[in-house]
C-alpha cells in the first residue's frame, strides 16, 4: 500500500490540522465537513473555514502558506466521492459513535478495497466503531490518535484492532513517519490510549496534590516544569492552552470507560461554568492584564499577581544541569515543595507501573508517549531509573500502596545496557534490546555502541559507520566556541587523513541546532579589550566556515529547530543541508549589534548575486538588496520550506519531515555525494560598490525616519551596507577572501562600539534583545 493522496472529514480543529500537516508534506489532500446553511458560507461553508482557521492559525499550521493549495475542499453529501481517489482516509468528526458509524457505512459502499481507514478518536473504542461492518474494511480499519496541534506534536498514537490487517499497519506506519514526520506508538485499543491516560492522570494529581499540601498555581508550575525535565507551561498553563473545558470532557470520557476516579475538584467546574476555560477565552488558571500576568487564588477564584517561588532549596535543585541529577537531589529535597514532588511522582510512578501492561506493548512506548505527547524530556519510566527502585519501593511502603509486579520484576532498572544495544524490561519480565525504527541514527545510539572517535566537553566526532562521521556539538545550547571550533578543525582534518567518505554535522537536541557563536567569550575578550585575540578568533571562525566549503569530501548539515548566527553560517557553507521541516534559522547578529562575521555576509551576497547570473539584464544590486534585507532584520525563519523561500535552503537542500530520521537522511546525502565528489574551488563577484550604497544608505534613514530604526540600528546598517557592496570605492572583482576581510573589520569595528557591547551584556543576562 502506497498513500499518494490524503482525505480528511471533518473540518474542526483537529481536522484541518491534519489536513494542513498533510498539505505541507506536499500530499494533496481532500478536506470535507457536513454540508453548511446558506448563512454559513454556502453547502461548503464548513469546510471553508476549517480551512482557514488553519491559515490563519498561530502558532501557524502549514509549513508553507502556499501549501494550502493543495486542499480541496467539499461537503460530505454532495463530494464524498471525492474520498475515492484517496489511499487514506482520516476521519476527525464528532465524538459520538452514532455518527462515525453512519459515515463508515457510507465509506464502505464508496472506497475501494485499498484504500486505509483511520478514525482520530481520542476515546471511543474501536470495537464499538466497527459494529456491522465487513470483515474487509475492518481489515483495512485503524485508529491513528494525532496530538494538537497535529504539526508541532510529534506523537502519533496507532490503535491497531485484532482485526487490522499487517499490511495495513505497515503502510500507516509507513506513511505517518516518514511523510506525516510522527514518531508512532502503538497502542492498545483502551480509554485514552497510552499518552492522555497517564498524562491527564499526572495532571490531576498536580491538582489534588495543590490543594492537601496548600500551595498556590504559581507554586505547582514551579514545581512540574522544567525542574521535572517538563515544558515551561507546566501544568496550569498547559491547561489554558488546550483548554479547561477540553480538559473536562476528557476527564468525564475517561470516568465512565475506566470507572478510575478523573474527577476534577469543584472549583475547576465552577471556573468552568463561569465561562473562563482558558487562553480561547481571554482567562482560566491565568489572564492577562495590559502585558502583566495574573494568576488564580484557586480558593477564591480571584485573581492576583504573578508571584516568582522564592525557595533556595528548589533553586538549589533547579540550577542542577541533568535530569537525573535534579530527580536524585529531589528525593531529599527539605521542606513542603521536597514533600509535594516526592509524593506527585511516586504517585505517577505506581499509576504508570499498574497501568502501562493495559496500554502498550513496551515501557519505551509509555515513555514515548509522554516524551512526544507531553513534551517531557524524559518518559516516566526513565524517570524512575533516576528516582531509583529503591526509593520507588520505599516510597510506594509509606504511602500504603501495593508494589506493582512490573517493580518486583526490575533488578537493573528499567532500562540497562544490552551489549551494542540497550535493553527494556518486558512486561513478561524478561529484557530484550530497544528497537530503533528503521532508518534512524542518534549520537546517544552510536556512544552506546562505542562509536566515539574524538571527544571533548564542548562536542565529540562519532562514526556512523560506512565511512562518514558525525560532529556532535555539546555545549550549552549547543554554541560555537573556541572548544567547539577546534573539534571542527580536528574532525575535517581526521577525515581527509583516513580517507573516510565525509562528515554530518546534527545533533540529538530536542530543540536547537545550535544557537550560535558563544557571546560570553566574545563578551570578555572585548571587555579586556583583547583585539589582537579578538581578530583571531574571527578570523578562526571564518575559516572554519570556508574549510567545511573546501574539505576533500562532502560535508552535509543537519540543522534543525534554532539555527541561529554561526550555526546558519555553518550550514549555508556545508556542501548539503537536510534540515528538518522545523527549522527556525536566521542570521540574527543585528540583534546583538553586529552583524554576521563568520562568512554568513559573504555567503548571501554570493549565493544571491550568482542566482541571478543566468539572466542577462539582471541588476545585481537586486542580490545585494536581498541580503542585506535578510540580515538587516534578523530575518528567521518558520520552516525549513520558508527558509528555502528565503534562501537559506537551495534546490538541491532537502527537507526531512521526521526529526528521527534526521541524522540518517543526512548520512545518505554524504554518500550519495562521496563517489565522484570534487570540492568547490574560490568564487569570484563583480561588487557594486559606492554606485549603489546610497541607495541602501538612504533605506537605513527611511527606516530611521519612520521610527523603525535606532541611531545604532543604523550604525549597524551601514556596515552591513558597506561590506554587500564591496566597500564604496568603484565596482570591482571580488574573491570570497577580500569578502570575508571585509566581513571581519565591519565586525570588529561594530564590536567596539558602546552601543553594542550594551546589546551584547542585555542578552546574556536576560535572553532578550536590547534596542538602543
Amino acid at each position: 500500500m502506497r498513500v499518494t493522496k490524503v482525505g480528511v472529514v471533518g473540518a474542526g480543529v483537529m481536522g484541518s490540522g491534519i489536513a494542513a500537516l498533510a498539505a505541507s508534506a506536499g500530499v494533496p489532500t481532500v478536506l470535507l465537513d457536513v454540508p453548511a446553511p446558506a448563512d454559513k458560507g454556502g453547502r461548503n461553508g464548513f469546510a471553508k473555514a476549517g480551512l482557514e482557521r488553519a491559515r490563519k492559525a498561530r502558532p501557524a499550521a502549514f509549513m508553507d502558506p502556499g501549501s494550502a493549495a493543495l486542499i480541496t475542499i467539499g461537503n460530505t453529501e454532495d463530494d464524498l466521492g471525492l474520498l475515492a481517489g484517496c489511499d487514506l482516509v482520516i476521519e476527525a468528526i464528532i465524538e459520538q459513535p452514532g455518527p462515525k458509524q453512519a459515515l463508515y457505512e457510507r465509506l464502505e459502499a464508496l472506497l475501494p478495497d485499498t484504500t486505509i481507514i483511520a478514525t482520530n478518536t481520542s476515546g471511543i473504542p474501536m470495537r464499538v466503531l466497527l459494529e456491522g461492518r465487513s470483515a474487509s474494511f475492518r481489515k483495512r480499519f485503524l485508529g491513528m490518535h494525532f496530538f494538537n496541534p497535529p504539526r508541532y506534536l510529534h506523537l502519533l498514537e496507532l490503535i491497531p484492532t485484532p482485526e487490522t490487517g499487517a499490511d495495513t499497519l505497515a503502510a500507516a506506519r509507513r506513511f505517518s513517519e516518514r511523510t506525516f514526520g510522527k514518531g508512532i506508538v502503538v497502542a492498545k485499543d483502551v480509554p485514552g490510549f497510552v499518552a492522555n491516560r497517564l498524562g491527564v492522570y499526572g495532571l490531576l494529581q498536580a491538582l489534588r496534590l495543590m490543594e492537601e499540601f496548600d500551595l498556590t498555581i504559581d507554586e505547582v508550575d514551579a514545581l512540574t516544569g522544567p525542574v521535572l525535565g517538563r515544558p515551561k507551561s507546566a501544568v496550569f498553563r498547559t491547561g489554558d492552552i488546550t483548554g479547561i473545558d477540553v480538559l473536562r470532557h476528557v476527564v468525564v470520557g475517561l470516568t465512565q470507560a475506566t470507572k478510575e476516579d478523573f474527577a476534577l475538584p469543584p472549583w475547576v467546574d465552577r471556573l468552568i461554568e463561569s465561562g473562563r476555560i482558558g487562553e480561547k477565552s481571554g482567562a482560566g488558571f491565568y489572564r492577562k492584564e495590559g502585558k502583566a500576568i495574573q494568576t488564580l487564588d484557586w480558593k477564591t477564584l480571584e485573581y492576583g499577581p504573578q508571584r516568582a517561588v522564592e525557595s533556595p532549596e528548589l533553586q538549589q535543585v533547579a540550577k542542577l544541569r541533568t535530569l537525573r541529577e535534579r530527580l536524585e537531589a529531589i528525593r531529599t529535597m527539605p521542606g513542603k515543595y521536597g514533600d509535594f514532588l516526592r509524593k506527585y511522582l511516586l504517585l505517577i510512578s505506581h499509576y504508570v507501573l499498574e497501568k502501562s501492561p493495559m496500554l502498550a506493548f513496551d515501557i519505551d512506548s509509555v515513555d514515548h508517549g509522554l516524551e512526544w505527547g507531553y513534551g517531557w524530556e524524559a518518559g516516566p519510566f526513565r524517570m524512575m531509573d533516576y528516582l531509583g527502585l529503591d526509593f520507588l519501593r520505599d516510597g510506594f511502603r509509606k504511602l500504603g500502596l501495593s508494589l506493582p509486579p512490573l517493580l518486583e520484576q526490575a533488578r537493573d532498572g528499567f532500562y540497562r545496557p544490552g551489549g551494542d544495544e540497550e535493553e527494556q524490561l518486558g512486561f513478561d519480565g524478561h529484557y530484550a534490546a530497544v528497537e530503533a525504527p528503521i532508518g534512524t541514527v542518534t549520537a546517544a545510539a552510536l556512544r552506546q555502541r562505542k562509536c566515539v572517535l574524538e571527544e571533548t566537553k564542548d562536542a565529540a566526532l562519532l562514526d556512523m559507520g560506512d565511512g562518514v562521521a558525525l560532529l556532535e556539538f555539546r555545549a550549552k545550547m549547543n554554541t560555537l566556541g573556541q572548544g567547539t571550533l577546534e573539534m571542527l578543525r580536528a574532525s575535517l582534518d581526521r577525515i581527509a587523513r583516513e580517507g573516510m567518505c565525509g562528515l554530518v554535522i546534527g545533533n540529538d537536541d530536542p530543540r536547537t541546532f545550535t544557537a550560535g557563536a558563544n557571546l560570553m567569550e566574545v563578551a570578555g575578550a572585548a571587555q579586556q579589550g583583547d583585539w589582537t585575540r579578538l581578530e583571531q578568533a574571527i578570523r578562526y571562525f571564518q575559516d572554519c566556515s570556508m574549510a567545511i566549503r573546501q574539505s576533500p569530501f562532502p560535508v552535509v548539515s543537519a540543522p534543525f529547530g534554532l539555527t541561529l548566527g554561526g550555526g546558519a553560517e555553518f550550514s549555508l557553507h556545508a556542501d548539503r543541508i537536510q534540515a528538518h521541516a522545523e527549522l527556525y534559522m536566521g542570521l540574527v547578529e543585528v540583534g546583538v549589534g553586529l552583524l554576521p562575521g563568520g562568512g554568513g555576509t559573504k555567503e548571501l551576497l554570493f549565493r544571491f548575486t550568482e542566482a541571478l547570473q543566468p539572466y542577462e539584464e539582471a541588476d545585481p544590486f537586486e542580490g545585494v538588496k536581498r541580503a542585506f534585507k535578510l540580515i538587516a532584520m534578523a530575518a528567521t525563519s518558520t520552516s525549513a520550506f520558508e527558509a528555502r523561500t528565503m534562501g537559506f535552503l537551495q534546490d538541491h537542500d532537502r527537507i526531512s519531515m521526521n526529526r528521527d530520521r534526521l541524522l540518517a537522511d543526512a548520512k545518505h546525502r554524504v554518500l550519495d555525494l562521496s563517489t565522484d565528489y570534487v570540492p568547490p574551488t574560490m568564487r569570484t563577484i563583480r561588487t557594486v560598490g559606492g554606485e549603489a550604497i546610497g541607495n541602501l544608505y538612504y533605506a537605513l534613514f527611511a527606516f530611521q525616519e519612520g521610527g523603525q530604526a535606532s541611531d545604532h540600528d543604523v550604525v549597524i546598517g551601514r556596515k552591513i551596507a558597506y561590506v554587500l557592496c564591496g566597500g564604496d570605492g568603484p565596482p570591482r572583482l571580488a574573491t570570497e577572501q577580500d569578502i570575508l576581510d571585509l566581513e571581519r573589520e565591519a565586525f570588529l569595528q561594530l564590536l567596539g562600539t558602546k552601543e553594542t557591547q550594551e546589546r551584547i551584556a542585555h542578552m546574556l543576562k536576560t535572553g532578550k534583545p536590547l534596542r538602543n
